[in-house]
């Protein structure tokens, strides 16, 4: 018999969780996510205490590095001085093993899951993962980091195999001659039905038990061309009918048992907008209430929609102008934003890209609500990511720290955005990885010389980004306007050009800090920031709350000026009077402006 974890087990975990009883009563969730900038890590890729990396670090490699469970927890002290809040990690359920009788090396991602309730053993140095991970998060609480977990609801791993092999074309109806894998990945003539196989070992076909039904899975074959891109397997990875009800409650009952057992913060939910919207919806309500009855009261989901706005506002919380009382999942991943900002920050976007994609989050999310309030104030923003064929900061090969500061610029830009920073593995020691793949960008970070060197600039860059951003609760919390500039003190905007000046203000309460970043990577900037006149008095000294440059020049007194021509946000025009700060910044230079002594 295989030896597995079974629904009664599944139960108990359950049974004890909301209870409170031991062995482990769970983590309490933070008051506020926004309070956790979160840091997102490849788990074969990050560290392995024990062993160095199978291929060079930064090479362009498919298969597993070595990276473990225990690799994160022995880095735990380097992360909390980075001033980490929460970590993400990539899916570390266990994925399909072999493949046609050999070791399945694509897996190292961790997308490609054949037992949604166990760990994946290749991601432990010991012989019990399960354990492992449960001391990761232990030691991660201990240390005041919390725990996301990326989960997948969209596909399986390769499972099954079609009569043509592991993909197929697109077929309008479901295949019925599909081939179940055993457990050395090899496809089986005589497993075609997969409730009917009988008691199939751990590694083979799927688990948990009740997830084994052919009806359960789409079975078509790669998307059709011109047809609705969400049907169809992701490649070689098998399709769910999320729309099943009786599916649905299977994974959400995974789930669920998943943050009993392990104590987990927050679910990142990968591919979420390929999944049936009214089971998006369903799961993200489920694990809210389950949450909350096992004293988690302010879990965090939050979803990749690789989309724009009108998409995202279909997958998160729920719309007040609908009828229905379930809030689904939180927020998502902030891939309007990405589109434009990194290349606003390099000088290839004008800063009224960013503008324009708010002004429209404004239209398109005004109805949009999650269990923590308005949902776009708890979008992750990002950079750059493991999915990318390039990460943000670029070494130029002829001069490699031309440009250092477009890298923290950026940084500091997105700590200081509406949202929750996440910033992804290896940023703080410089990695650059860049080409025709996203292998390019999965280095595998222990490999590198000084891997976790905290004297690296970026790194120590990172902490006083987050010091600063921790002392000034208005970079966290406060309302967001974007701020007109002028180069000569009458005429007023937001840039229109490339390589140009994005200005922008957090306030709360009586408080206001002012970011200014100057994404010109050769001419400095010398003008003039309008500014709240009701909270900036004239003759005012702003402080210099931050700069990515020693040399940064503070800025000059708060001056009224008479009349002007101000373009605002809105395409409206004003002719002033108003409040303006002068500043000055060198190329690719941000600062952030405050009344440090109010804090």
């Amino acid at each position: 018999m295989p030896t597995t974890i079974n629904g009664a087990e599944v139960n108990a975990v359950l049974n004890r969780a909301r209870r409170f009883l031991p062995p482990h009563k769970l983590t309490p969730s933070p008051p506020d996510w926004r309070d956790c900038w979160i840091y997102f890590l490849m788990v074969d890729r990050f560290n392995n205490p024990l062993a160095p990396p199978k291929a060079e670090f930064d090479s362009k490699f498919g298969g597993f590095q070595g990276g473990t469970i225990e690799g994160m927890q022995q880095q735990l002290g380097y992360l909390k001085e980075l001033g980490v809040g929460a970590v993400w990690f990539t899916p570390v359920l266990k994925n399909c093993q072999f493949l046609d009788g050999q070791p399945n090396e694509g897996s190292y991602h961790g997308y490609g899951i054949q037992n949604f309730l166990e760990i994946d053993p290749r991601l432990s140095s010991s012989t019990h993962a399960a354990q492992s991970l449960r001391h990761f998060i232990d030691a991660a609480h201990a240390h005041g980091i919390y725990v996301i977990f990326d989960i997948v609801l969209n596909h399986t791993g390769d499972v099954f195999a079609y009569p043509s092999g592991s993909q197929a074309p697109f077929s309008d109806a479901p295949c019925d001659t599909v081939h179940w894998r055993d457990e050395r990945g090899h496809a089986r003539a005589d497993w075609s039905v997969a409730q009917d196989i009988p008691n199939p070992p751990p590694d083979a076909a799927v688990y948990p038990d009740e997830l084994r039904r052919n009806e359960y899975f789409r079975r078509q074959g790669t998307p059709k061309p011109g047809g609705a891109e969400t049907v169809g397997d992701f490649c070689s990875l098998k399709q769910l009918l999320s729309a099943d009800h009786e599916l649905g409650n299977v994974l959400i009952r995974s789930f669920q048992y998943l943050i009993a057992a392990y104590d987990i913060d927050g679910f990142r939910i990968d591919t979420l907008k390929y999944l049936d919207q009214d089971f998006a919806l369903r799961f993200g309500n489920a694990i809210r209430e389950f949450a909350l009855s096992v004293g988690k009261k302010n879990f965090f989901t939050y979803g990749e929609v690789y989309d724009d706005e009108q998409k995202i506002s279909q997958y998160i919380g729920r719309n007040v102008s609908v009828s229905g009382d379930m809030v689904g999942v939180d927020a998502s991943l902030d891939f309007p934003l990405f589109f434009r900002l990194p290349g606003v920050l390099k000088g290839l976007l004008p800063p009224s890209a960013v503008v324009d994609m708010y002004q429209v989050r404004k239209e398109v999310e005004r109805n949009i609500i999650s269990s923590h309030g308005e949902a776009t104030r708890f979008f992750v923003t990002f950079l750059d990511n493991h999915d990318q064929h390039a990460r943000f900061y670029y070494n130029a090969p002829n001069d490699p720290h031309r440009y250092d500061d477009q890298a923290t610029m950026g940084i500091a830009c997105l700590y200081a955005l509406p949202g929750i920073p996440s910033l992804y593995y290896g940023t703080e020691q410089g990695l650059h990885g860049s080409g025709d793949s996203d292998q390019n960008v999965r280095e595998a970070l222990w490999g590198k010389p000084h891997a976790f060197d905290r004297s690296h600039p970026f790194y120590a860059l990172i902490r006083r980004i987050t010091r600063v951003r921790n002392e000034h609760p208005a970079l966290r919390y406060g309302r967001f306007y974007f701020r007109p500039i002028s180069g000569n003190g009458v005429q007023f905007g937001v840039s229109s050009f490339t390589a140009g000046v994005l200005a922008f203000s957090r306030v709360l309460n009586d408080q206001e800090v002012v970011v200014i970043a100057n994404t010109n990577t050769q001419a400095g900037f010398s003008g003039f920031v309008i500014i709240d006149a009701n909270l900036n008095p004239s003759g005012t000294q702003l402080a210099l709350l931050f700069s990515n440059k020693d040399s940064a020049q503070k800025p000059g007194l708060v001056l009224s000026t008479g009349a002007v021509e101000i373009h605002e946000v809105d395409g409206s025009i004003s002719g002033g009077p108003a409040r303006v700060v002068p500043v000055n910044l060198g190329p690719m230079e941000i600062q952030m402006l405050g009344a440090s002594s109010s804090y």
